[in-house]
Formats: C-alpha cells, sequence, structure tokens
C-alpha cells in the first residue's frame, strides 16, 4: 500500500493513527478512503449496478443472437427457444433466463478494436477506454472501474462497502498478471475494490477483511475505540488533509466491524436452502447471491468476474458446445435468471442496474477443435434495470453474427450510458495523485434510446 506522504515526514499524531488502526487487527483495505462529497450529475435512476463479467469473451451466437437458418458451420449445435420477449429466441440451455427477457434490453451490436489480447479487451469493456491491442497487466495509471468511480462521486453512507469486487482477482493466463479494468488506476488504490476472495459456496465462507481479531470482542473493541479518541485530543491541535481522511478511516472501519447490516449481508447460510439452489451451488451461482445481498445492504457496485484466469471459462477455443452445454451456460442460466427474478419480485430491480457483458464474442465459423475464437467485430450483452428499457432489442448483427447491421455500438458508449443511469457526468473530469485532469469517458456517446 502506498500513501501520500512517505515515512519520514509523517508526524507523531500521524504514526499514532495509523498504529492505532493497527491494534486493532484491522485488515479494511484502502476503500475506507472512499469518502468525497457528492459530485454533481445527471438525476440517478439506479442506486446500485451489479456487473456480471463473462471473463474470456462468451459467445453470442450460441446464447442470444442465433443463426439457425445458417450453414452448420455458423449455427452451430443449439437449437433457439421463444422467450417472455416477443420474437425474440434464446439458447435451449438458457431457459429460466428465456422467461426473464421481457425484464432486459439486449443490444447485438457490440463491437470494438480489441481481437487478441484479454486484457485490453476486458479493459475497453469495463472502463470504456479502447486502446486497442495493449495487453498486459493492470497499471497505475489505467482509467478507473465503474466502481471506483462510484465509491468517489457517489459515495455510500458510513458502514457500507461502496465497491466490491468477486470471486476471483481474474488473470491474464494462469500464470499472468492481474487484468486491467477492475481497479481504481490513476485514482490511487485508496478506490480499488474491496475483494471477497472466498468461495461464497463453501460452508466455511466467511470475510475474513470484515471479522474481528480471534479475542477481541466488541466490548473490547470500543475500549480501544475510546483510547484512540483520547489520543487524538490530547496530541497537537494541527489540522490537514491527510490526518482529516485518517479520522474518516478510523470512523469506517469501526462502523463496518459493528455494522450488523454489513455483517448480515455476508452471511449467506440465513438464506433458505431452496434459494441458494435456485442460484446454483457453484461458486458463480453463489457470487451472483452475494451480489445480489450485498445491493440490499447499500454496496453501490458489485462486480463478479466469472473465471479464475482468461482461458479458465468462457475462453472456448475448444469444446465450445460441451462447455457451454455442461456447465457455463446452465450455471448462468441459474444465477441470472434468479437474480432477475428477486430484484423483480422485491421491487429493487427499478433501482438496480445489471450488466452482463464480456471481453468480445465468438468468431462465426466454428474451429477445427469444435471451439470457436476471439470475435471483436459484433457481439451481444444484456442490460436490464435501473433505468434501463425493459422488453427491447437495440442493433442487430448480419445474418452469420459477424458484423453489426445496424446501430453499432462501443464499449464507451456503454459504459458511459451505465454512467449516465447511476447519476455520474461522462464528461466529467477525475484528477489522478498528481492533480492532472482526465475525463471519465471522453469518446463516447450515451444511447437514449435505452432509457426507459
Amino acid at each position: 500500500m502506498q500513501e501520500s506522504l512517505s515515512v519520514n515526514h509523517w508526524s507523531r499524531r500521524e504514526l499514532l493513527r495509523v498504529g492505532g488502526l493497527g491494534a486493532l487487527g484491522l485488515s479494511l483495505p484502502r476503500l475506507l478512503a472512499a469518502a468525497d462529497k457528492p459530485t454533481a450529475g445527471p438525476a440517478p435512476k439506479a442506486d446500485a449496478c451489479i456487473i456480471i463479467f463473462l471473463n474470456g469473451g462468451p459467445s453470442h451466437l450460441d446464447m442470444w443472437d442465433m443463426k439457425p437458418a445458417g450453414p452448420i458451420e455458423i449455427r452451430g449445435e443449439f437449437d433457439p427457444i421463444p422467450s417472455s420477449l416477443a420474437g425474440v429466441d434464446v439458447c435451449e440451455h438458457l431457459p429460466r433466463l428465456a422467461q426473464q427477457m421481457h425484464h432486459t434490453t439486449l443490444i447485438r451490436s457490440m463491437n470494438h478494436s480489441v481481437n487478441n489480447s484479454h486484457a485490453a479487451a476486458v479493459y475497453a469493456a469495463l472502463t470504456g477506454h479502447d486502446r486497442g491491442e495493449q495487453g498486459g497487466g493492470a497499471k497505475p495509471d489505467d482509467h478507473p472501474a465503474p466502481g471506483a468511480v462510484l465509491a468517489k462521486l457517489r459515495p455510500t453512507r458510513p458502514g457500507t462497502l461502496p465497491y466490491i469486487t468477486l470471486p476471483y482477482k481474474t488473470k491474464e493466463g494462469a500464470a499472468g498478471p492481474l487484468q486491467p479494468g477492475f481497479l481504481a488506476g490513476f485514482m490511487g488504490a485508496t478506490y480499488d475494490p474491496f475483494w471477497v476472495l472466498d468461495d461464497p459456496n463453501t460452508p466455511q465462507f466467511h470475510v475474513r477483511n470484515l471479522s474481528l481479531p480471534a479475542g477481541l470482542a466488541q466490548e473490547r473493541m470500543q475500549a480501544r475505540r475510546g483510547l484512540l479518541t483520547s489520543l487524538n485530543h490530547g496530541l497537537e491541535a494541527q489540522s490537514n488533509q491527510t490526518l482529516d481522511s485518517l479520522d474518516d478511516f478510523q470512523q469506517q472501519a469501526f462502523d463496518l466491524l459493528t455494522s450488523n447490516r454489513a455483517q448480515r449481508a455476508f452471511k449467506l447460510d440465513t438464506e433458505p436452502d431452496s434459494v441458494r439452489e435456485r442460484y446454483g451451488r457453484n461458486i458463480y451461482g453463489q457470487s451472483v447471491l452475494l451480489a445480489r445481498r450485498l445491493i440490499e445492504a447499500d454496496t453501490r457496485v458489485v462486480t463478479m468476474s466469472w473465471a479464475p484466469h482468461a482461458n479458465a471459462t468462457w475462453d472456448t477455443h475448444g469444446q465450445n458446445f460441451r462447455s457451454l452445454k455442461t456447465r457455463l451456460l446452465p450455471q448462468f442460466d441459474a444465477a441470472c435468471s434468479s437474480l432477475l427474478d428477486d430484484l423483480a419480485q422485491s421491487g429493487r430491480l427499478e433501482r438496480t442496474l445489471v450488466a452482463v457483458l464480456g471481453d468480445f464474442g465468438r468468431t462465426p465459423k466454428i474451429n477445427n477443435n469444435a471451439g470457436r475464437d476471439h470475435w471483436n467485430s459484433c457481439y451481444s450483452i444484456l442490460l436490464a434495470g435501473g433505468g434501463i428499457k425493459p422488453g427491447f432489442v437495440y442493433g442487430a448483427s448480419d445474418h452469420q453474427g459477424a458484423t453489426p447491421r445496424h446501430s453499432p455500438v462501443t464499449p464507451g458508449d456503454i459504459v458511459a450510458t451505465i454512467y449516465q443511469l447511476l447519476g455520474v457526468d461522462h464528461q466529467h473530469l477525475l484528477y489522478d495523485t498528481l492533480n492532472r485532469p482526465h475525463t471519465v469517458v471522453p469518446e463516447a456517446r450515451i444511447i437514449h434510446d435505452l432509457l426507459a
């Protein structure tokens, strides 16, 4: 963790405060600094956002832009089925999601410039910045993820976690670096996500970063809080932004550790077994269920990355149809359909934006390994809730699903539209740690046809 001041320049008061937090045994990371005042922007239609990121590149042709009239080498092995959205078919292996399509907008004309590097495509999809085939892992000068931007510009109330990513720190290949697009980048590590990296499907699941140290009861913690307060009052009176921020972090740390609401969100064992089964008893289904619970506990943005590394799940260069049929689509069908249904039934879908995104699509032509390769020229995404027009299809691909037939859309357009719905101007200026200005998403447009 890098601090804004070197140790040599810290005062006795600053060191005591940081040491005091350490004495608590707190492992709550830099996200606690996300306490900026709200910034004026468009009136938000959504209070929260869940991003389900199908990491690796899901096949649009085998999910929701099928070409049943095409030749076998393009249409593949699956049959389409009707959905609850009149005139729109989806894959036969998405039967439950088919019944939720009337809640959604399906965009079938996505495209960007990246066809080789997963890292660069993920970065474009999540930040809206298409920098071409510039691969590699996350860098300090990257543009920030939506969760980081919202943590700064629309901070949550005390006792909540503003931005959470789960269940993996997805790598660029099994031995590769952390993919870009999930961190705060030039905004500084203060706004990085709170990572939940334990498997929520295991009986022993708990979030260690939100647990009190062993043997430290709440009464003892409150006593330490009083001691720290006394130390602060007894030290020399001085005030600067760093010290004020440390006060905020200390307060938020205590709030989180004593907040029943925050603690309850992670207690998946309080959910009925029938609900957990409905989402799917696997790491991804339970992560989506956890995302719903976190939004209910006032987290602003939850990003769920569906892969431990880029080649592990949706990157179906080989055995595309077997992987989709036996593993990927059934798990996704259960998790996504349950999320949309629960949010709709509870009345939360109106104020919760759900975005099902991916790095790119897959080739129209099936390769010699019964797989499909990367395809950036045209692919599909799904949006729902939070001010998105329900029961709508935007754009279309050609007869092979190879290029947009009309209304092409870039990731920047989608990210700008997501910001609009969440009450952030995508032309807003953010400042890096050297106080240099950066536009949130400069080369993008809001797609007003998607808005309810």
